[in-house]
């Protein structure tokens, strides 16, 4: 990704590169979308999202895309955020990991603070990683997978909104981790501002659900954040409940 850098003043945040609007026509292939620009002309987009994107990829919505100038890419714009009646939405699913790792650096989780090194994209076993691993002397090491969030229903956020094979598997690693004499934890990055609490999308996925049970039942944490989001900046905001 390109320009998304630190907010400043340790305000736990990333400026979103330059944002180019245009409308939604489509979002096909998972990673395509079609887009009317303010000229007219229409363009495809790289779309940075693999799930299904339930409620967040209607025609004729207004969408806001970064542009790179890469010569290797296929596609120069890619697809950020999408206007929703409540709110802004982030689809970009890279940004939530960055977003935590930048918030964590500038102390804005406290139940994540006191951890002096971090280090992302940890493997886990032969096939699988681990989103962030954060380590001090005087503690075991905590790690954190982090999964974007984007739907949401009569103010609740709900994940997954695809069904996620992968999402159960990370679970499973999770509480292998917690026996081994780990801390673990589910990160929840809620990417728009109209959620009031987090739950598992059980009509989509009731697999995950009772796996999300099954995990903090066994001692993995979880957190819910939604985010303060705007065409400069995306933050994350505040703590949400999650009722399982």
């Amino acid at each position: 990704m390109m320009g998304y850098a630190a907010a400043p003043n340790g305000a736990g945040g990333l400026l979103w590169p330059e944002l180019t609007p245009a409308r939604l026509v489509r979002r096909y292939k998972r990673f395509l979308a079609d887009v009317e620009l303010e000229s007219g002309a229409t363009v495809t987009a790289h779309c940075p999202n693999s799930g299904a994107m339930t409620g967040c990829c209607e025609p004729g919505r207004r969408v806001y895309l970064s542009r790179h100038s890469d010569p290797r890419r296929k596609l120069a714009y890619t697809w950020e955020m999408i206007e929703m009646p409540g709110s802004l939405v982030g689809v970009n699913t890279l940004v939530p990991n960055r977003l935590v790792a930048r918030a964590l650096a500038d102390g804005q989780v406290p139940a994540l603070g006191g951890y002096a090194d971090l280090k992302r994209e940890v493997r886990v076993g032969e096939h699988s990683r681990i989103d962030l691993r954060l380590s001090a002397t005087d503690r075991a090491p905590c790690y954190v997978e982090i999964k974007n969030c984007t739907l949401v229903s009569d103010g609740q956020a709900l994940f997954p909104d695809a069904v996620t094979a992968r999402g159960r598997r990370h679970l499973v690693e999770l509480q292998q981790l917690v026996a081994q004499g780990c801390r673990c934890l589910m990160f929840f990055v809620i990417q728009r501002m109209d959620a009031g609490v987090f739950r598992p999308a059980e009509q989509i996925d009731p697999a995950y659900g009772a796996g999300l049970r099954r995990a903090v039942g066994s001692g993995v944490e979880i957190l819910a954040w939604d985010v303060k989001i705007d065409l400069a900046a995306i933050r994350l905001n505040r703590e949400i409940p999650c009722r399982l």
